[in-house]
């Protein structure tokens, strides 16, 4: 049976402009994924807590060129990108059993039936 070609034109295929780069099979950049790693496990992964072990990883990538050399600071390691006194929300209404949505009285009508 003959494969179904619905288009005649030629189909091309272009790779996105980042978040594709070769795989470390030589292990060269291992430390510094497994001790950013570790800080995410270690910190509830909340990333802003590791993000010195982050910028580690990216650098040893970018030096055995595993990834393309760019500027920290466009990557998200510049000095007004730093998160500082994050809160992390409670869930306090949760516990106290709001749901959302509950609160609306009667059936609400669409835009375009209004």
């Amino acid at each position: 049976m003959a494969s179904m070609n619905f288009s005649s034109a030629k189909q091309t295929i272009k790779p996105p402009q980042r978040g594709i780069f070769p795989l470390d099979h030589d292990a060269e950049c291992k430390p510094f994924k497994e001790k950013y790693l570790n800080c995410l496990k270690n910190e509830a992964d909340k990333h802003h807590l590791c993000r010195d072990f982050s910028k580690e990883y990216l650098q040893c990538r970018m030096d055995r060129n595993l990834m393309a050399s760019e500027d920290l600071d466009r990557l998200g390691f510049s000095k007004e990108a730093t998160v500082e006194k994050a809160v992390e929300y409670d869930k306090s209404k949760e516990k106290g059993g709001y749901v959302a949505g509950k609160h609306i009285d009667g059936r609400m009508k669409w835009w375009f039936q209004r």
